[in-house]
């Protein structure tokens, strides 16, 4: 990738200022201008965050594993679940792009820790609050669209701090690590979470969730920030919220670019299948195999992703080091997580073996997390300058279909009263993001006002 070389390549994404300027000043001082991590900064921080991502999915999935205990608790039909179970998207697609722009101003990792810090309240006082209100379904549906909002700016905060702070030949699986936090959350959840949920009622797993967040930011703000770090002054935080004409991104000479709309069509397809799948699968497999245990279809698929997604990162980096073009890797990548996966997931409505449905869930749940070594370090290809806000606006589509998908497939299995129509939904959304990454897909940076160099 062009790294801006001779003073020509200058980022038209990116004018530095206030804390993240002096953050890359005080590592040009120190470190002889490497903005990046250190080999074991990069571990402690991979790590952790690792950690985060996991306790993100713990509390974004506590819906989802109790929902058949809350529809029971609350009496609400499939459509109600279902307006609950979306309405996490509504929240989630509003703070992406403002998220990650903050994130490129004033750093990543402040904006990570805030925003746990405010969901892991939230998830505590959840069942608090249910008894101190008769509307327990506004007061759901309200409360699932707050923590939308606060976890909405994770992910484009994450894709700005690997930006900036680690190596492209080292990315997909520095993103890879991290992301299967996303699988290693579901499946603490939904092995803890079933057996406190049978054990203690749908409260505990609220409980759980919560503290074991709001630890993890404790021991983050302790053992890896300083005090400095941790203050972020309010006209710092006013200058990462407004858009000067210094920074303003050029979105006419961005948006032209076919790269930039074939990730972002590729992004939003996968994310909404993602949380489809996330949503409906425990209540597909606690209806259709009312006899089966939930530990074990809430943990088997979330266990194969594991090593699937740290395996993806790894054979991707490797490819590139061995001299393959980066566009030919992240495509290869794409075609196994959205193509691949589809298919399985059509399996999954076909059969009627608890077995196989386990296999062909694992299957496609695994392969899914190719996704994070095809698309979701695409956009760090594209512009690591403003990765944060591109991969806000690629999730905001994502969590925007999210909520159709999400509220589709109920209405589906409402009306119909089959599971095939919500997986075919599933590889058909899959199929148009595939298609569009594979036919206009680049790895080229485009946010530079000069020529790139070909990958």
């Amino acid at each position: 990738m062009a790294a801006g070389g001779g003073g020509r390549n200058v980022p038209v994404c990116s004018a530095e200022h206030g804390p993240r300027a002096a953050q890359h000043d005080g590592m040009r001082r120190d470190g002889g201008g490497d903005p990046y991590w250190s080999r074991p900064e990069s571990r402690v921080w991979t790590v952790m965050l690792l950690l985060g991502t996991c306790l993100l999915y713990c509390a974004r999935v506590t819906v989802p594993i109790c929902a058949v205990a809350l529809s029971t608790h609350f009496d609400w039909d499939k459509k109600q679940s279902g307006i609950v179970l979306s309405s996490f998207f509504w929240g989630y697609c509003l703070t992406q792009i403002i998220g990650g722009h903050i994130s490129d101003q004033i750093g990543g990792e402040k904006v990570l820790l805030l925003s746990a810090s405010a969901w892991g309240f939230l998830t505590v006082l959840t069942p608090l609050l249910t008894h101190v209100t008769s509307a327990h379904l506004v007061f759901m549906t309200s409360s699932r669209f707050l923590m939308g909002l606060l976890q909405g700016v994770y992910f484009p905060s994450l894709a700005s701090l690997l930006s900036q702070k680690v190596r492209e030949s080292e990315r997909a699986f520095t993103y890879s690590t991290v992301g299967t936090g996303s699988q290693f959350g579901t499946l603490v959840i939904g092995g803890a979470g079933s057996l406190l949920l049978d054990w203690y009622g749908w409260e505990s797993v609220f409980y759980f969730s919560g503290l074991l967040t709001l630890l993890w930011v404790y021991c983050t703000c302790k053992y890896l920030l300083s005090e400095s770090e941790l203050i972020i002054p309010v006209d710092y935080l006013m200058r990462g919220l407004s858009i000067s004409k210094q920074t303003k991104v050029p979105w006419k000479q961005l948006f032209k670019k076919a790269p930039i709309w074939a990730v972002i069509i590729a992004q939003l397809s996968t994310a909404s299948t993602f949380f489809t799948l996330l949503s409906w699968l425990p209540t597909f497999f606690k209806e259709t195999f009312p006899e089966s245990k939930g530990w074990v279809f809430n943990v088997v698929p979330w266990l194969v992703a594991i090593p699937t997604s740290l395996f993806s990162g790894f054979l991707s980096d490797h490819l590139i080091n061995q001299g393959y073009k980066t566009i030919t890797i992240r495509k290869f990548m794409q075609v196994i997580g959205s193509g691949a996966s589809s298919i399985f997931a059509l399996c999954l409505g076909q059969t009627s073996s608890f077995c196989k449905a386990i296999v062909f869930a694992s299957a496609s749940v695994g392969l899914q997390t190719f996704n994070h070594s095809g698309i979701s370090v695409n956009v760090q290809d594209l512009a690591p300058s403003c990765a944060g806000l591109l991969f806000g606006v690629g999730n905001t589509g994502g969590a925007l279909l999210g909520v159709i998908c999400v509220y589709l497939a109920g209405y589906l299995i409402e009306t119909t009263g089959s599971w095939i129509s919500v997986f075919n939904l599933v590889a058909a959304v899959n199929s148009i993001g595939l298609c569009a990454f594979l036919m206009f897909g680049e790895a080229q940076r485009v946010d530079t006002d000069s020529a790139y160099m070909d990958l």
